[in-house]
């Protein structure tokens, strides 16, 4: 099969890329609104970056009113956003904070998470989260439908149980974030394995470090 991407309405684009460009690690958004309403959206066009520097990226599709979402017009104001990742225990709560909520709720309380004080962000971060990233925005790229926000990662909070005790990788048993596939189909990482690369490549191959 063959598709233009020149010629090929959107809807049918996003369902070949969501499709094929899976699983998609989940990032559930906090921000600050100017009246100090706290937002929570969850975001599957998501991903790191950079680690130097330490940028990850969001991108917000519109309403499809074409108005403006909540979390973009948080962010635009303070300049800041936190990304919580998602694990098993926060699957259901993160598909409740995706309902679109009047800006004057608040998302979190209505999910029924904690808000904890952020450290060098307005706002703060889900204290159920496994893992949660405060970002300030480095760039905002805006397209007539999309708007592409790229943070740098100021402060990290990890749950204690989540890291070996040198504190440098992850206890796959504890740490098993859920990532989206299709549609309303997801994914968990409690199936890991190990691959790794051969201890030499072949003569004449120079081998590449993978970024």
């Amino acid at each position: 099969m063959e598709f233009d991407f020149t010629t090929l309405p959107e809807q049918d684009r996003y369902r070949l890329l969501s499709n094929f460009v899976a699983p998609r690690p989940i990032a559930l958004v906090t921000t600050l609104s100017p009246d100090g309403v706290p937002n929570a959206a969850p975001m599957s066009f998501f991903n790191v970056f950079s680690q130097e520097p330490p940028i990850l990226i969001l991108g917000i599709q519109m309403r499809p009113n074409g108005t403006i979402k909540d979390t973009v017009t948080n962010i635009d104001a303070s300049g800041s956003f936190c990304v919580n990742m998602v694990d098993m225990a926060l699957a259901e709560a993160m598909t409740i904070c995706g309902i679109s909520y009047a800006p004057d709720v608040d998302e979190i309380a209505t999910a029924g998470l904690t808000m904890t004080p952020a450290t060098r962000i307005e706002g703060g971060w889900i204290a159920e989260s496994p893992c949660a990233m405060e970002c300030k925005v480095a760039e905002t790229i805006r397209y007539d439908r999309r708007v592409i926000i790229l943070g740098e990662v100021v402060q990290m909070h990890v749950r204690d149980t989540c890291l070996d005790d040198a504190g440098r990788y992850v206890r796959p048993e504890n740490y098993q974030p859920i990532a989206r596939l299709h549609a309303d189909n997801y994914i968990t990482s409690d199936r890991q394995f190990e691959l790794k690369a051969p201890a030499a490549p072949p003569v004449g191959i120079t081998r590449k470090t993978p970024t």
